[in-house]
């Protein structure tokens, strides 16, 4: 084993009721709940992943995709470093809002690498978003897309596991510098940085539905 890296920032963002909740606690506990409550504000998990023989810590926060709330999530995802764009395949509407959360990061000034995950994989036949069109978005922002099922786990791991492996990879890229600085890796986005200040991290074992 070659070391210990992190802990690594990341954000799961998308609109209320995709599943961001249903995913992290998929990919930390292997649990599913029909039932999940919506996130109120925002919450966060850990998790060690083993990356290529290094000790990889990720601290996963899961943001609450309602309206009421978006005024407090850029307070949550700054300074992240990486991004879980979520959407729901069997709701457009859902997939167009993934370019919202992508301006907020922007307009947040952090250098961030992005993923962009279609939940509910389980529910292809009833599928409205395109795969095509998830894939050629995805590519304009330089992020990874893939598909993944929270309720059955198909592709949860891969999702969380590719993403940090995103992060890793940057930061090798990129030795000395800090998570803020500007760079441009695959799947990153670079815009100017603000000085706003990030809250503590108040650890919490429970999380609402996102």
């Amino acid at each position: 084993m070659s070391g210990q890296e992190g802990p690594f920032k990341i954000v799961i963002l998308g609109e209320g009721r995709v599943g961001k909740t249903s995913l992290l606690r998929q990919f930390v506990s292997r649990t599913f709940s029909d039932q999940e409550a919506s996130t109120q504000s925002a919450a966060y998990l850990d998790k060690i992943l083993l990356l290529r023989g290094t000790q990889v810590q990720l601290s996963l926060w899961d943001t609450a995709g309602q309206e009421r709330f978006h005024s407090l999530a850029p307070i949550y995802y700054r300074n992240a470093d990486g991004a879980l764009l979520v959407y729901d395949i069997t709701d457009l509407e859902s997939f167009r809002r993934v370019a919202k959360w992508v301006e907020e990061l922007q307009v947040m000034g952090t250098t961030c690498v992005l993923a962009i995950v279609g939940n509910k994989s389980d529910l292809q036949s009833q599928a409205k978003v395109p795969k095509a069109d998830a894939e050629t978005y995805a590519r304009s922002i330089n992020a990874r897309h893939s598909t993944a099922s929270a309720k059955l786990g198909f592709g949860v791991d891969e999702a969380f596991g590719a993403l940090a492996e995103d992060v890793l990879a940057s930061r090798a890229r990129a030795p000395g510098q800090t998570q803020t600085s500007s760079r441009r890796t695959r799947g990153a986005l670079v815009v100017a940085e603000d000085d706003a200040a990030q809250p503590s991290r108040q650890k919490s074992g429970c999380c609402g539905g996102g």
